[in-house]
């Protein structure tokens, strides 16, 4: 968030909810419930690069990729500890009421 835009992230998967297929979107989520938004915002830069997912699909911790001024223990300790009710709970968020089809992308808007 910041004076002029806020940003949210909803989850909508087309394939069954694993573990090993969803580290990018705990990534993400755990991002936003343990960071400030400098890191934040260079964080999420560099996890959703195609390499990033390349690396982290063949097994790479995640950790690798935490940028200096991150709160690594914090970070660490939420994504290990993030189960995946909260993915499942936004795929059906999205597809109850939002009426999208599974991994249909949409944009929301919600103006001040």
């Amino acid at each position: 968030t910041s004076s002029h835009t806020r940003v949210g992230i909803l989850n909508n998967p087309s394939s069954k909810i694993k573990e090993d297929n969803t580290a990018i979107a705990r990534g993400i989520l755990t991002a936003f419930l343990s960071q400030n938004n400098s890191n934040l915002k260079s964080f999420l830069s560099k996890l959703t690069k195609e390499e990033t997912a390349k690396s982290l699909a063949a097994g790479t911790k995640i950790a690798k990729f935490l940028i200096p001024g991150m709160d690594d223990d914090t970070f660490e300790k939420k994504y290990n500890t993030l189960g995946l009710d909260i993915i499942k709970t936004h795929q059906m968020f999205c597809q109850e009421v939002l009426k999208l089809l599974p991994g249909q992308m949409a944009v929301m808007s919600n103006g001040r």
